[in-house]
C-alpha cells in the first residue's frame, strides 16, 4: 500500500480542535501540523500541546500554508462556512465538525463551493464511529431486520453542558447541536429512505428563564418516505450534577424480520469519587458520580485517546494518506439532510403544525 505524508491544519483550538490536532500529530502519515484560533493565546497553547509546526490567529494563514494538504474545521458551529469555503477553494480536503452549518444559507454556500471546486468534504458525525453503532450499521447492511417499520432515538444530558453550548453559540440548540447525531444515525441506518414529515412538541422553562430560546425537552415523530415512523427525543435539562459526561442514549430499530435495541446509557460502568470527576465539556464543573464511557467523543486512557472521535480522526487520516476507507464518514448531502430535518423539528415545535419536507 502506498502511503503519502500529510500536512494538516486544524482551524479552531477549542476542545474538539485540540483533540483533532493531538490525534493528527500522533498519526504516522502526518509530517506537519498547523493550528489557528481567533484567540492567539489558544492557538499558541494548542501548538505547544500538540507539537504543531505553525500557529496563528488568522485562519486563512494556516489553511493556505504551503505545507498544509488537508484541513479540520473545528470552529464554533456558526463559523464553519468561511473556513470550509476557503479550504475547498484552495483544493484542500476538509473534515468539518457537525452540523454542516447553523443556517441553511451557510450550508448551501458550502455545497455550492463544493460543486464548483469538485472538492472533498466530509462532516464529523462521530457517533457513526462508536462500535455499537458500527455493529448496528453492519446488521442493517446485511438485511437482518428486513424492512424497518419504526424506531426510537433519544438522548439525555445535564443542563450544565447545555449552558456551555448556548454560551458558545445561542443558536446551537440541543436539537441542532446534539439531536442531529441521532437524526444522522437513523438516516444512515435507513439509507435512501428520506424523512418527509415531522410532528414535534417542546417544553420550555429552565433555558428560557435564563434568556435562551432552547427548549428543555423536545420530542418529534418523523415519517420517512416508505412510511417508517421514528420517534426522536432529547432533554439536555437534567440536573447539573446528573452523572452523564456527554450523552446517555438509546436507539431502537423495529423491522419486519427482526429488532435491534442499542442501550447506550452507560449505567453499567459507574465511578464515585469524593475528589470529584472533572466534566469533559464544562470547564470548572465536576461531579462525584459519573457514567464512565458516556463522554461523547471518547476518553484518554493509557496515553492515547479511545472512542468515536479518535476512530473518526484516524480513519479520515488513513483515507487521506492511503485512499482506502472513508465510507463511514458523513457526506455533505447526508449532512444537509440532517440539517433540514433538525430545522423541520424546530419549526414543528415553534408552530405546532405538521411540517412537510421537500
Amino acid at each position: 500500500m502506498t502511503t503519502k505524508s500529510l500536512g494538516i491544519a486544524v482551524v479552531g483550538s477549542g476542545r474538539i480542535g485540540t483533540l483533532r490536532a493531538r490525534l493528527a500529530a500522533k498519526h504516522p502519515a502526518v509530517r506537519f501540523v498547523a493550528v489557528s484560533d481567533k484567540d492567539p493565546a489558544n492557538a499558541e497553547k494548542l501548538a505547544a500541546l500538540a507539537g504543531a509546526h505553525f500557529h496563528s490567529a488568522d485562519n486563512d494563514a494556516v489553511i493556505a500554508h504551503p505545507d498544509v494538504d488537508a484541513v479540520f474545521v473545528s470552529t464554533p458551529e456558526g463559523e464553519h462556512a468561511a473556513a470550509v469555503v476557503r479550504a475547498l477553494e484552495l483544493g484542500k480536503p476538509v473534515l468539518v465538525e457537525k452540523p454542516l452549518a447553523l443556517s441553511l444559507n451557510d450550508a448551501e454556500a458550502i455545497i455550492n463551493t463544493l460543486d464548483r471546486t469538485n472538492g472533498t468534504l466530509r462532516v464529523g458525525y462521530s457517533r457513526r464511529f462508536k462500535e455499537c453503532f458500527l455493529r448496528a450499521k453492519e446488521q442493517m447492511v446485511r438485511g437482518r431486520l428486513g424492512r424497518i417499520s419504526g424506531g426510537l432515538a433519544r438522548v439525555y444530558n445535564s443542563r450544565a453542558q447545555t449552558f456551555a453550548i448556548l454560551k458558545r453559540d445561542p443558536h446551537a440548540t440541543p436539537v441542532l447541536d446534539v439531536l442531529t447525531y441521532y437524526v444522522d444515525l437513523m438516516c444512515w441506518f435507513l439509507d435512501g429512505n428520506k424523512p418527509v414529515e415531522v410532528v414535534a412538541r417542546g417544553q420550555s422553562g429552565i433555558f428560557r428563564e435564563a434568556g435562551y430560546s432552547a427548549h428543555d425537552v423536545t420530542w418529534a415523530i418523523v415519517t420517512f418516505a416508505d412510511g417508517a415512523v421514528v420517534n426522536f427525543g432529547i432533554s439536555y435539562a437534567l440536573p447539573a450534577n446528573y452523572p452523564t459526561q456527554g450523552q446517555s442514549d438509546r436507539v431502537e430499530l423495529l423491522g419486519t424480520e427482526g429488532t435491534m435495541i442499542i442501550d447506550d446509557d452507560h449505567m453499567e460502568h459507574l465511578i464515585f469519587s469524593e475528589n470529584g470527576i472533572p466534566h469533559p465539556y464544562v470547564p470548572g464543573h465536576s461531579i462525584n458520580l459519573a457514567f464512565l464511557g458516556s463522554n461523547t467523543a471518547g476518553d484518554w486512557a493509557m496515553d492515547d485517546f479511545w472512542g468515536p472521535l479518535g476512530n473518526e480522526t484516524r480513519s479520515w487520516l488513513d483515507f487521506l494518506s492511503t485512499g482506502r476507507g472513508g465510507s463511514v464518514h458523513a457526506t455533505p448531502e447526508q449532512a444537509m439532510l440532517n440539517l433540514k430535518t433538525t430545522y423541520a423539528i424546530e419549526r414543528a415545535v415553534a408552530t405546532g403544525e405538521v411540517v412537510r419536507m421537500d
